[in-house]
């Protein structure tokens, strides 16, 4: 079993591991800041960008459990995002078809982060398919209590991603960019359409720049 982060729009890797056998999300680790708990990132016409979700601050935050996290919506972040997300793929072959499916979440407000986070999350499992072996968990699950804990893997300032490949795929900008990996898995979706879940199943291999997976 693996253990992961309840994440926002979480990245390509992060789908391979959902799809890659029993996994549990953890709705009780302490929130972690500048993490992909909030944050995601996609690709523009001006290059890879990062999208965050706004959370209440206050008190000892980094101690407080996703799922008790509050979004702050003081600032018009999800329009913001939304009209980033349509800049930057409103020519991907797929994005009509998949764009009545994610945009009415961005005009729903939800109090709690981590109900925006599975709203967004079974949207994309109902698109792509929903792993045969996923729960999430009724309290902290304790460290060493499964065989993989990633819950500290994908996390914005790290250099290597878990279970980073070498494959990729076609890009909205590949004439500008060479292939940005781990970039969330709507950029996969909007450019793969209906073969994105073939993506994400096929087995790992090694990154082009030798680095090893992280385990």
């Amino acid at each position: 079993m693996t253990i992961l982060p309840l994440t926002y729009l979480g990245s390509t890797e992060y789908f391979r591991r959902l799809y890659g056998g029993e996994c549990v999300i953890d709705l009780y680790e302490h929130y972690v800041k500048q993490s992909y708990r909030n944050r995601c990132d996609i690709l523009t016409a001006g290059g890879p960008a990062s999208l965050s979700v706004h959370v209440v601050k206050g008190g000892s935050i980094h101690k407080r459990p996703v799922r008790d996290m509050r979004i702050d919506y003081s600032k018009r972040w999800q329009h913001q995002h939304w009209m980033s997300i349509l800049s930057a793929y409103k020519n991907s072959p797929y994005f009509d078809h998949y764009r009545a499916r994610f945009e009415p979440l961005y005009n729903r407000e939800f109090t709690f982060l981590a109900d925006w986070n599975t709203a967004l999350l079974d949207r994309l499992f109902a698109v792509l398919g929903t792993p045969p072996d996923l729960r999430f968990s009724d309290s902290y699950v304790e460290a060493g209590s499964a065989d993989c804990d990633l819950r500290s893997a994908f996390e914005p300032l790290r250099r290597e991603h878990p279970a980073t490949t070498g494959d990729t795929y076609e890009q909205v900008f590949s004439d500008r960019f060479p292939f940005v990996p781990a970039l969330s898995v709507i950029d996969l979706l909007f450019c793969e359409g209906p073969a994105a879940k073939e993506f994400l199943l096929r087995p790992s291999t090694p990154p082009a720049s030798g680095i090893s997976p992280l385990r």
